[in-house]
């Protein structure tokens, strides 16, 4: 059985908070995550992130910068940070597994919108059951200027399992090529996700969410932080992605990736998007 090193936690958030996030499925704790350091070095690191992203010709759009940590492990240094994992421990308990990353960039004027989704549909298969507890950073400024997420308080019970019926839509203007039928999502009951950089919004892999097209002067950059408890079972679909035991013990017999260095399994399966010089 592995195991992470055994500390004393401070839970960042109260029982209500924690009822009011398994209700409505999600919340906003109107903290910063990091300390003013940790969190200036995250920007910094970001826009070298950027840097490299641009660089290696993907163009200047980066709303699909997904597992960075696998060719960057020096992200671990806040996805396992003792600060962030306070935060989710009391949701998911003291057992936890770092799932996934993902840098969500819109470019001032041209960001593409997100359509209504939820995140588990993208996920089908890869674990069970499907609980994930999502911290979305705001790296930049998150309002109603520049496209800040909405969610639709609750969605995530009013499905079995977070899958909900999609339609194909033109890709052209929007990150992903589907969107849920129309009459699934309530948009009148949406609330927006306002933060300020440093702080974060955490919500369940089976809400709806999306967020219109930035077409304001102000860049809008999300880091989402994705974890479970060591209770779900990650399955191996054969495409060389890693889960990472983040605090305690494991209990659902899942292998676990080593924090300290680059995925070299991702990164033989997807050699068109693994950064030059890896």
């Amino acid at each position: 059985m592995q195991t992470a090193p055994q500390i004393s936690i401070q839970p960042r958030l109260n029982p209500d908070q924690v009822t009011f996030y398994r209700h409505e499925g999600y919340l906003l704790p109107q903290q910063q995550v990091f300390s003013e350091g940790k969190f200036s070095k995250l920007q910094g690191y970001f826009e070298h992130l950027l840097q490299r992203w641009v660089t290696d010709g993907h163009g200047k759009s980066p709303e699909h910068m997904d597992v960075p940590h696998f060719a960057y492990p020096e992200l671990m240094e806040w996805l396992l940070d003792d600060q962030v994992l306070d935060l989710v421990e009391p949701i998911l308990g003291p057992d936890i597994c770092l799932f996934s990353s993902h840098f969500l960039c819109k470019p001032a004027g041209v960001g593409k919108r997100v359509p209504w989704h939820e995140d588990s549909s993208y996920w089908k298969g890869r674990m069970d059951p499907m609980e994930v507890v999502t911290v979305w950073l705001a790296i930049d400024p998150s309002d109603l200027r520049n496209s800040a997420m909405h969610v639709i308080p609750r969605s995530h019970n009013e499905g079995a399992k977070g899958f909900s019926r999609y339609h194909q839509i033109d890709k052209k203007s929007a990150v992903f090529d589907s969107e849920i039928d129309a009459d699934q999502v309530d948009d009148g009951r949406a609330v927006p996700c306002i933060l300020k950089p440093g702080e974060c919004s955490l919500h369940d892999g089976r809400l709806i969410h999306g967020s219109t097209a930035n077409t304001s002067p102000i860049r809008r950059c999300g880091y989402t932080m994705r974890y479970t408890s060591t209770r779900v079972l990650h399955k191996s679909l054969g495409d060389g992605f890693q889960v990472y035991l983040a605090r305690g013990k494991d209990h659902a017999g899942n292998t676990y990736g080593d924090p300290g260095n680059p995925n070299r399994a991702w990164a033989e399966k997807h050699p068109g998007i693994w950064p030059r010089g890896h």
